[in-house]
């Protein structure tokens, strides 16, 4: 990516690491991407995101024990309506709970 990333997102979720990327698929429309520590790329150089993971501590409620994960999306090369759609996209693969 030779153009500046933008940081179009940064969102705690609660979520294993695995069952991210599992699930990332859909939310990307079906590219395929590279994981490389916390970095997830796409493999065809004209997509335009990076998405960083970082784990945190799991979220306690009583005996129960939640992964959590901080997510960070970066784009570059999008205007305003190709960000949106990015995020919506993302969004709705990663709803939860009816919402």
């Amino acid at each position: 990516m030779g153009e500046v990333e933008v940081l179009a997102l940064v969102q705690d979720m609660t979520i294993s690491r695995d069952e991210f990327v599992r699930s990332l698929r859909g939310a990307v429309a079906g590219a395929e991407f590279t994981v490389e520590g916390g970095d997830i790329r796409p493999v065809d150089a004209g997509q335009r995101w990076r998405i960083a993971l970082e784990a945190l501590p799991d979220l306690g409620l009583g005996s129960i024990r939640l992964p959590r994960q901080r997510v960070e999306i970066h784009l570059a090369g999008c205007d305003a309506s190709a960000t949106r759609r990015f995020l919506e996209r993302f969004e709705l693969y990663f709803r939860r709970g009816g919402g």
